[in-house]
């Protein structure tokens, strides 16, 4: 039975993977970073899967775009991406995950509590990100808030009550189907 609900976990964790590869295309450009579809993958995957299993699936999508393979926003992949001025928020992407699913097992999944994890991630994500954009493009600290941060705050609200709905709703569904236990830090 372990065995089993291990294989299933790391089937998930790629299914996430690849949904977030997927989602990461979905873009609105601006100058030095893009709007994607990353970060409401980000929080979908954690709100579905926890701490543990969300991280490893960043990870796992990390490690993919750092190979090489262009799953990261405007098909691109490589080393270069993970050390340019956007790579800190891609890096941000596991601790986000990992914080959002941490917050939803020592408290409950629930729909308020998926909003605030979601929300607490995204300051993480963006200030993380931010950091690495300051130092690699060489910006002033208002700069890289100008390019790294303010753009992103409204639509960052939008997608974490979207994966916070949506992330309940599936984990609820996974659940009923006993695809997943109802507590992950126990899974």
């Amino acid at each position: 039975m372990r065995e089993t609900n291990k294989l299933r976990m790391t089937i998930l964790c790629g299914i996430f993977a690849a949904t977030t590869a997927i989602l990461a295309q979905i873009e609105i450009p601006l100058p030095l970073v893009p709007i994607s579809g990353q970060t409401l993958a980000v929080g979908l995957t954690a709100t579905i899967l926890g701490s543990r299993y969300g991280a490893i699936a960043m990870i796992c999508y990390a490690s993919l775009g750092a190979i090489g393979l262009p799953v990261f926003a405007e098909a691109k992949g490589g080393l270069g991406v993970l050390f340019g001025p956007t790579g800190g928020y891609i890096i941000a992407f596991i601790a986000g995950a990992y914080i959002t699913g941490l917050i939803l097992e020592k408290t409950s999944f629930t729909l308020r509590n998926a909003i605030i994890a979601n929300t607490v991630a995204m300051i993480i994500i963006l200030m993380l990100g931010t950091v690495q954009l300051k130092f690699v493009a060489e910006l002033s600290w208002a700069d890289a808030m100008t390019f790294g941060v303010y753009p992103f705050i409204v639509v960052g609200l939008i997608k974490a009550f979207l994966a916070s709905w949506l992330g309940i709703t599936v984990r609820e569904k996974l659940v009923q189907a006993r695809l997943l236990r109802s507590v992950s830090k126990h899974v």
